[in-house]
This record gives structure tokens, sequence and C-alpha cells, in this order.
């Protein structure tokens, strides 16, 4: 039982789980791909009118007063717009643009750390254009120094990366997703957060 009052009742054929509740893929009245809800916020969109079900889990919500299958893809009734998704600043992002590789020397490490090309003691912005990953050893060869003090040299100039369509997707998901989904995402590529995944 979860806080909607429901009961889940799983059939054995397996489901997904996204931050402890089962995924629910929205899409706008025109198939575009939205985001990703819990179940309850599924349901809720469902029994209001908001939103109908396009797609199904194999299980089974109980409530006090109905049963009914626990929705896996569902479409709002109503069109939304929306800003173009911008990639979140954070070191995870920072990592995959740089291609978890030292943008110093070059070597593609799991030890990276993150730096401020302009050191922030110098007032250097926390920007996309002014962070890069940088390994243990560059880092600390920098330390609060300017490239130019430390000698170093930029692989490439860093800049904003650009988010891809599925990119709010892609953010909640790592490396599962419901089969059902895929023909409403045929282009929808999993990113690794880890290095070497290839």
């Amino acid at each position: 039982m979860d806080d909607t009052g429901a009961v889940y009742h799983h059939n054995g054929n397996g489901h997904h789980r996204l931050n402890g509740h089962h995924p629910v893929l929205v899409l706008n009245s025109n198939y575009e791909p939205l985001n990703i809800c819990n179940i309850r916020r599924a349901i809720v969109l469902v029994l209001n009118g908001k939103a109908e079900v396009l797609e199904e889990y194999d299980v089974m919500i109980n409530s006090s007063s109905a049963g009914f299958d626990a929705p896996s893809v569902i479409r709002l009734v109503y069109m939304i717009k929306r800003p173009y998704p911008r990639v979140k600043l954070c070191r995870r992002e920072i990592f995959i643009r740089d291609q978890f590789t030292c943008q110093y020397c070059g070597v593609e490490t799991r030890e990276l750390t993150i730096d401020h090309i302009i050191p922030r003691s110098k007032n250097g912005p926390h920007t996309w254009e002014n962070l890069v990953s940088a390994c243990r050893q560059c880092n600390h060869r920098k330390g609060g120094k300017s490239i130019e003090e430390a000698r170093l040299k930029l692989k490439s100039t860093p800049k904003e990366p650009r988010a891809s369509r599925y990119y709010p997707i892609q953010r909640a998901l790592s490396r599962r997703v419901n089969q059902d989904w895929l023909k409403f995402i045929p282009e929808l590529e999993l990113r690794s957060d880890t290095p070497f995944s290839h």
C-alpha cells in the first residue's frame, strides 16, 4: 500500500521502479514526450480527466472503491507549451559533457574533480564556460592559479551543452526502460553516468 491508499498486486511478469514508484511516461496531447512522473501523479491526472491511459503495467491497483491496471504511459488531453530544456549545471553533467576526460592533460579517469578555470578566489564565475573536468594531479598543480600561471592548456573551449529532445527523460532514467515506451521515444539513448561503460 502507498500513500494513495492503493494496494499493488504483481502478476509475476516483473515491473520497473523509479524512486520507489512505478515510472509513468507523460506525453503531450500531440504525443511528444514531456517527462516522467510517479504512479500517484499519473492516477490523479487520469481520474481528474486531464490525461488518458495509453499503456499499462501488468500490475493491478486496488483502492477502497475500484480496481484498475497501473498506467505506464499517459497522454495529456490538453497541449502544454514548455520552454526548450536546458542542461542542469552540476558535476554529473560536466563530466558527461567532457566525456569523463581531464580537460588539461587528456587522461580518461574515474578520479575526476571540477576545476574553475578562473579561480573562485579571483572572482571566477560558476558557469559552464568556467568549469571543466580535471584529474586530481592537474587540479592540484593548478590550485588557485590561472591556467597561464600553472602553465596548463585546455584541450577544448568549455561551453554549455545543448539539451537533447529527451533530456528530461534521460535525466530521470539510467539503464532501464519499459519496453512499452519505445514506440513513443524511439530515438532515446540512455546515458551512462560512469566512464568506460562502452
